[in-house]
């Protein structure tokens, strides 16, 4: 028999004789004209990028068992079939962060009640709870690895970063690692090594930690590139990324439009180095109202980058716009090439996250201020999954290691757990929601001292002046008032948003290494 995408299970008649054997011919991508002594001789199977054909390869040893994972993992049918499988609720407060070990058997999540949880995902179980020792929201914890799980690394809003240690008691020590000067968003570790990992903050000012020294290294502070940006004193950083193949490459972004490339490697050493290289999409470059909110390299070592009020975009080495950005004229901006986009999420509320998912990147994944996550196709762009996750802000997804398995949180105070086991694929709803608001009114607006606030009316102050004298009118007088409003009544809610923690633990204490 020669078989195009037959719907399983199929049963083919065979009415001449009893059947003695039968083989498959995997190789076969067309159906085939048959010779007489090929169809008494052997059963053709055509489809040889169907599971069943790949499971039955993998049987008889003509894939790889990780070649077989690969494929499986990043089918298509796999991404249709994710649901729900399990909710994760223990913390008092919004869900800041999720991160798998490298096993992938236990996630670590933290919180704005400033606890870090270390869960048994597959069961449900918290196998550790402790006080983080921030004194607010933790932003981002991470597993060193090669720790044996026993070392978590952690940054957060009051600008700390620490390491927790998991004695062999099961008891957890907390140290002070090193202090941004305001909130510290995001951290990031070098690939395969046990001790070194960097950190960003508002500050502007990366920091390079390692586990056996004493204090960390300061190795720059990003400046503004835009000149109209120039009276703050540093770029406010929200993320950072390193090159998975590549652990000389690190990428910030946060309050301009410029993803920041560096090499660690010739960086100057005074705290004052340019960046190596910068990305951004042509029609962005110039606009005030944008900043970046997450950052993920892939497997291929492009860099995606998620900009608030606007899209997620995939930029490659080549797009770079080199260590002095600013284009010198029209032409030359024109002239840029344009990276691939990924549409219809909503990112204006959080400094939301961005991902990978897939064992060779193949999707990129991302919350969004409705509530859901959403899936593209990395190559092509096509929106192809829209999952209903919370009622409030998804923030954070992360992918599994090895298998299809993604992690979510947010604004609301559980973590789902999403596996491929729904019975149907699923398909795009038809109400999703395309538009965004023309200016943002969430995080690009919120300050956290009284120095961040008279930074930004500052700022506000200048863009009316500037745009007075290009003769603008009293709208944009109107739109700075406004602006002006929003600042202070932000700010005065921040000030309010405390998160009350009376140190001990919500969930009894499981032995960690039982």
């Amino acid at each position: 028999w020669t078989i195009e995408s037959p719907p399983l299970p199929t049963t083919l008649i065979h009415t001449q004789s009893k059947l003695e054997s039968f083989s498959f011919d995997p190789a076969s991508h067309q159906p085939r004209k048959m010779t007489d002594k090929a169809k008494r001789s052997r059963t053709h199977f055509n489809g040889s990028h169907h599971p069943v054909v790949d499971f039955w390869r993998r049987e008889v040893g003509g894939i790889s068992p990780r070649s077989f994972s690969d494929r499986f993992s990043a089918s298509e049918n796999m991404v249709l079939r994710l649901e729900i499988y399990r909710k994760l609720a223990k913390h008092k407060g919004c869900v800041n962060t999720v991160s798998f070990n490298a096993q992938g058997d236990i996630l670590v999540s933290g919180s704005d009640d400033r606890r870090v949880l270390l869960w048994d995902w597959e069961l449900g179980n918290v196998k550790l709870s402790f006080h983080s020792g921030h004194s607010n929201n933790v932003f981002q914890a991470k597993f060193m690895p090669f720790s044996d799980d026993r070392t978590i690394v952690t940054c957060a809003a009051d600008g700390m970063v620490r390491r927790a240690s998991v004695l062999e008691s099961g008891k957890v020590e907390t140290v002070l690692l090193g202090l941004h000067q305001g909130p510290a968003h995001k951290l990031c570790i070098e690939p395969g090594n046990p001790h070194i990992f960097y950190t960003c903050g508002e500050d502007g000012s990366v920091q390079r930690f390692d586990l056996r020294t004493q204090a960390p290294t300061e190795l720059f502070t990003c400046q503004a590139v835009n000149p109209r940006r120039r009276h703050l004193e540093a770029a406010q950083l929200n993320a950072i990324a390193m090159d998975p193949r590549n652990s000389n490459l690190l990428a910030v972004g946060g309050m301009d439009e410029y993803a920041r490339l560096y090499d660690i490697r010739r960086l100057d050493g005074d705290g004052s180095s340019r960046a190596a290289d910068h990305f951004a999409p042509p029609h962005l470059i110039g606009d005030l109202h944008v900043g970046i909110t997450g950052l993920a390299f892939s497997e291929q070592s492009e860099l995606l980058v998620s900009y608030n009020n606007e899209f997620i975009y995939l930029f490659t080495h080549d797009m770079g716009l080199g260590s002095s950005p600013m284009p010198s004229s029209p032409e030359d901006d024109s002239k840029s090439s344009v990276p691939m986009a990924y549409k219809g999420h909503k990112n204006v509320e959080t400094v939301k996250g961005v991902n990978f998912c897939g064992p060779r990147s193949e999707y990129v994944v991302s919350g969004s201020d409705c509530g859901r996550i959403f899936i593209w196709k990395k190559r092509s762009g096509e929106l192809i999954r829209v999952m209903e996750a919370d009622r409030y802000v998804v923030n954070c997804i992360e992918p599994h290691p090895h298998i299809p398995v993604l992690a979510s949180s947010g604004i609301e105070n559980d973590i789902k757990v999403w596996t491929s086991k729904a019975a149907e694929r699923a398909t795009l709803p038809d109400n999703i929601e395309m538009q965004r608001k023309r200016k943002p009114r969430g995080w690009m607006y919120r300050v956290s001292s009284p120095r961040e606030l008279l930074a930004q009316l500052f700022f506000l102050q200048n863009r009316s002046r500037f745009s007075e004298d290009r003769e603008e009118g009293e709208a944009s007088s109107s739109s700075t008032g406004r602006e002006l409003l929003d600042l202070i009544l932000n700010f005065n809610d921040d000030d309010d948003e405390h998160v009350s923690d009376n140190g001990e633990d919500g969930v009894s204490r499981d032995d960690f290494f039982s």
